[in-house]
């Protein structure tokens, strides 16, 4: 049995990594968020310490380790801008880290976590669920196993709904969240990359409060992709389904279904962790430099290969910001 401590243990995705924790037969024994609005601890490890204080979630950590009980993994699921500062804390204090993705919201910040790894003899590791989904690991397997010249042409398009809440909060503040791309893309062109290769070209043709699209020349695909959490952008079929969420990726004309098999990624990816195969700085990598990439590039316009919902008419902002 290993110990755990959480950072954001109120957050959205905190549940996962309790859940998680959990079915891996492990104890949460400490867990910090500024936020009181932690309920869900009880039905997970209700004996956890609990804190709205970093200095005291700290101290409390600290004592643990002077009576000889250091905690073993810390867990981070803050905001992305905090990624890189939990991380750096977790591996300064002795124990392995587990981020939620992004690792980090620039490339730089990797070499620095890598530099606090091989002083503290501790190991960061990056969630990176899609790259342990079924569907997905059959789908490495195919492109591996195929032609090796061949060039894939792949549409990607993922809507999430979101409300004017998301504004409002960290997320919808591009220095602390990384902006659409990051927020909600991440995962995917991890993905991509990991079954298609390197980046060769990175061309951004829209990107606003609410959307992203763009163009991504990869070693051994070409991919255009469109991202929103405007539900004016769902398609007709979604809508009528009352559906909040679509979700696409087409391989040469044809559909790659893998809707299903998403709930126990992160329990997954826990495991892979604690059996010494999870997912470190250099895995994280190309996603990292992608999403920054993204953020940094003067969108084009419609010039070239860009994907069709891309001529979606935009929106203003819900509250009138620039």
């Amino acid at each position: 049995m290993k110990t755990f401590a959480i950072i954001g243990v109120g957050g959205y995705i905190a549940p996962r990594h309790l859940k998680a924790i959990k079915e891996t037969g492990n104890v949460l024994v400490s867990a910090y968020d500024k936020n009181d609005s932690v309920g869900i601890m009880d039905g997970y490890f209700p004996l956890a310490s609990f804190f709205t204080e970093q200095e005291l979630f700290d101290r409390h950590n600290s004592r643990l380790k002077d009576q000889g009980n250091p905690i073993d993994f810390l867990s981070i699921c803050t905001p992305n801008y905090l990624h890189d500062a939990h991380t750096r804390y977790g591996l300064r204090y002795g124990a392995d880290v587990i981020c939620e993705k992004p690792f980090v919201l620039n490339p730089w910040s990797l070499d620095g976590i890598e530099n606090v790894e091989k002083r503290s003899g501790r190991k960061a590791y990056s969630i990176l669920q899609l790259r342990l989904h079924e569907k997905i690991l059959a789908l490495k397997k195919r492109i591996d196993e195929g032609p090796q010249d061949k060039i894939y042409d792949i549409d990607l398009t993922y809507i999430t709904s979101r409300g004017y809440w998301y504004y409002a909060s960290w997320k919808g503040d591009i220095n602390k969240s990384g902006g659409i791309a990051t927020n909600i893309g991440v995962h995917f062109y991890d993905m991509l990359c990991w079954i298609f290769g390197d980046v060769k070209k990175n061309v951004v043709h829209v990107a606003s409060h609410d959307r992203v699209a763009g163009y991504l020349e990869l070693k051994r695909a070409r991919v255009r992709y469109f991202l929103s959490i405007n539900a004016d952008t769902l398609p007709a079929n979604a809508v009528e389904g009352e559906k909040r969420t679509f979700r696409s990726i087409t391989i040469d004309g044809e559909e790659f279904e893998f809707s299903e098999g998403f709930t126990e990624l992160h329990t997954k990816s826990y495991e892979e962790i604690l059996a010494g195969r999870g997912f470190g700085i250099e895995e994280a990598r190309r996603s990292v430099e992608i999403v920054f990439d993204i953020r940094n590039t003067k969108p084009i316009g419609l010039r070239g290969d860009y994907h069709p919902m891309a001529k979606l008419p935009l929106c203003g902002h819900p509250f009138g910001w620039k």
